[in-house]
C-alpha cells in the first residue's frame, strides 16, 4: 500500500488528491453518522419497550380485578381472559400474573400455568430487567399487586428481545437508505466542486502549483519595473515591490483598493482605469514614470488589465541635459553665424573704404554682446546656470526674443550647494522655454529673468509680455497642459516635480503677460 501511494499519488493532480479525500472524508461522516445513529435507535428502542412494559404492569396491576382474582378460589378462571385481552391490546408478548410465591396464574401459553415464573421478583418494588425467560430474552417489568394493604400477588409482562431486533432491524434499514442517499449526494457535491477546483488549478499537480507560486513571488519581488493587476471594477489585485516603490505606496495600502482611492495624480489614476496605453509618461510627486495597460482575458473571460511602470526620472533628466547641450551648440551655431554675418559686414565696409564706420559696428557688437557675458557672469556665479541663461538668451535672439536679466539677478554660489544642478536647470530651463514659445509670435516679444538667493531662500522669476496665462491656473503643472494645441506640454509638469520634491512653491500671476515664481528653500532652513 505504501508502495502505490508513493507512486502514484504524486502523479495525481491536486484536484483529484483532493477529491479522494474529500470522498474518504465524506464516507467515515456518513458511516460515523450511521453508526452513531444504529446506536441512538437502539438504546432508544430498549428504553421505549421498558417504559412500555412498566406502564402496562402498573395500569394492570392498579386493577381491582386482578387484586380480587388473586384471592378467588379460581384465580386462573378469572385472570387468563383478562390478561390475553390486555396482551392483545398493549402489544407486549407475555403477561404473567403469579401468587405472591412466584407461582404463575396466566401465560400466554397454557402449559405453563401452574409453573414457577422465571425471573426474578421483588415483593417492594417495581424490577425492570432483561432476562431469558420461557420465550427466550426479554425486556420485563415486574409490579406487586396490593389488596388493601397487603400484597397478594405480582404481575410481570415483557417483549421479547427478537420482537425488538425486528423494530431495530426496520429502522436500520430507513437509516441505510438515508446514509446511502447522504453518500451518493456528498459524492456527487464533492465532484462538482472538484470540477471546480480542476477548472482553476488547470490540471496541475501540488508541486507544480508550489513551484509556479515560488517563481511567481520571486519574480514580483526581484523585478525592478512595476506591475499591477487591476480587476474590471478597478480594484488593485497585485502589487508587486517594484510598483510600490514607484508610486512611494505601502503595498498593502494597494493591493484591494479602488484605483480611483489612492494617493496618485489623477491623470495617473484616469490611465490606470483605461485598457490600452502605450509608453505614456506620467509624473508623480518624485518621478518620472512609463506607463504601459494592457487588457487580460482567458478563457473568454474579463481578467482586467496588466499595468507595467517604468522608472522614467534618470532619462528624462539625462535627456533635459541633452537638450540644454543641444541648446547651448545652437546657441553657439547661431552666434558663430551672426559673428559670420558681422565679419563680412566689417570686411565691406573697410573695402568700401568707410575704416571709421567699420570699426565702431564691430565695437558696438561687441560690446553689446560682452556686455550680455559680464551681467550674466557678474550676477550668477554658478556656471550651470550662467551657461544656460546665455545659451537660451542666444537661442531667443535667434527667434527674435529678447532675453533680459533683471538688475536685481544676485546669486551666491554657496546659496545653490544644497540645490540639484539638474532641478535648476530643469526649472529655469523649461520656464524660459515655455515664456519663449508664450512670446515668439507677438510684436515686441521679451522675457525677463530674475534669479535671487538669500540665506534663506532661492527665488527664480520668468516674466513675459505674452497672452498671459487662463485664470484657472490649478491645470498648469499637470502633465499635457500646453499652451498649443496638440496637448504636448510637459515642461511644466516637471518644473512642478521639481519644485515639490526641493520643499518649494511655484505661483502663477501677472497683469501684462505671465509672472512664474518660484521659490526654494534656502542652505540655513
Amino acid at each position: 500500500m505504501s508502495r502505490y501511494r508513493n507512486r502514484f499519488s504524486p502523479r495525481w493532480s491536486l484536484a483529484r488528491q483532493l477529491f479522494v479525500l474529500q470522498i474518504f472524508v465524506v464516507a467515515f461522516v456518513v458511516l460515523a453518522g450511521a453508526a452513531l445513529a444504529w446506536y441512538d435507535a437502539g438504546r432508544r428502542t430498549e428504553d421505549a419497550a421498558r417504559d412500555k412494559v412498566v406502564a402496562v404492569a402498573r395500569t394492570l396491576a392498579a386493577q381491582p380485578a386482578v387484586a380480587d382474582g388473586l384471592v378467588a378460589p379460581d384465580p386462573t378462571a378469572t385472570l387468563q381472559p383478562l390478561a390475553e385481552r390486555v396482551r392483545a391490546d398493549a402489544g407486549v408478548d407475555f403477561i404473567t400474573i403469579m401468587s405472591p410465591q412466584g407461582i404463575r396464574h396466566t401465560h400466554p401459553d397454557p402449559s405453563r400455568i401452574g409453573k414457577p415464573f422465571r425471573g426474578n421478583i421483588d415483593p417492594d418494588r417495581v424490577l425492570v430487567e432483561t432476562y431469558t425467560g420461557t420465550l427466550g430474552p426479554s425486556v420485563r417489568a415486574v409490579v406487586p399487586v396490593h389488596r388493601g394493604s397487603q400484597m397478594v400477588g405480582l404481575v410481570a409482562d415483557g417483549i421479547t428481545v427478537r420482537v425488538l431486533t425486528d423494530e431495530l432491524s426496520r429502522q436500520v434499514t430507513v437509516l441505510v437508505l438515508v446514509a446511502g442517499g447522504a453518500l451518493l449526494l456528498g459524492g456527487a457535491l464533492t465532484y462538482l466542486v472538484n470540477a471546480r477546483i480542476r477548472r482553476h488549478t488547470h490540471g496541475m499537480r501540488p508541486a507544480e502549483l508550489s513551484r509556479m507560486y515560488e517563481y511567481h513571488d520571486a519574480i514580483l519581488h526581484a523585478v525592478r519595473e512595476g506591475l499591477l493587476l487591476v480587476a474590471p471594477d478597478g480594484r488593485v489585485t497585485l502589487c508587486n515591490d517594484g510598483a510600490a516603490v514607484l508610486l512611494s505606496l505601502d503595498p498593502a495600502e494597494i493591493e484591494g483598493e479602488q484605483v480611483s482611492a489612492l494617493d496618485l495624480p489623477p491623470s495617473l489614476v484616469d490611465t490606470l482605469g483605461r485598457r490600452a496605453v502605450l509608453d505614456e509618461v506620467h509624473l508623480t510627486d518624485d518621478r518620472v514614470l512609463l506607463v504601459n495597460v494592457s487588457a487580460v482575458r482567458s478563457g473568454g473571460r474579463d481578467l482586467g488589465s496588466v499595468v507595467t511602470l517604468r522608472d522614467h526620472t534618470e532619462l528624462q533628466a539625462l535627456s533635459g541635459e541633452l537638450d540644454s547641450m543641444r541648446g547651448f551648440a545652437e546657441s553657439l551655431r547661431s552666434q558663430a553665424h551672426e559673428s559670420a554675418n558681422r565679419l563680412h559686414t566689417v570686411v565691406s565696409l573697410i573695402e568700401l573704404g568707410r575704416a571709421e564706420e567699420a570699426v565702431g559696428f564691430a565695437t558696438a557688437e561687441l560690446d553689446l554682446a560682452q556686455r550680455l557675458t559680464d551681467q550674466v557672469v557678474g550676477s550668477v556665479g554658478e556656471p550651470v546656470l550662467a551657461a544656460l541663461l546665455l545659451g537660451k538668451s542666444a537661442e531667443a535672439g535667434e527667434r527674435g526674443v529678447e532675453v533680459v536679466l533683471s538688475e536685481d539677478t544676485e546669486v551666491d554660489d554657496a546659496a545653490l550647494e544644497h540645490l540639484d544642478s539638474r532641478d535648476l536647470v530643469t526649472i529655469l530651463g523649461n520656464l524660459i522655454d515655455n515664456a519663449v514659445e508664450a512670446v515668439a509670435d507677438r510684436p515686441g516679444p521679451r522675457v525677463e529673468v530674475t534669479i535671487r538667493s538669500t540665506s534663506d531662500e532661492l527665488l527664480i522669476r520668468v516674466a513675459d509680455n505674452g497672452p498671459g496665462v487662463p485664470a484657472d491656473t490649478s491645470e498648469l503643472f499637470r502633465r499635457g497642459w500646453s499652451t498649443k494645441s496638440d496637448d504636448r506640454g510637459l515642461g511644466l509638469a516637471l518644473v512642478g516635480q521639481s519644485v515639490r520634491r526641493h520643499g518649494g512653491t511655484v505661483g502663477v500671476g501677472g497683469d501684462d503677460g505671465a509672472v512664474f515664481t518660484v521659490r526654494l528653500p534656502g542652505a540655513s532652513r
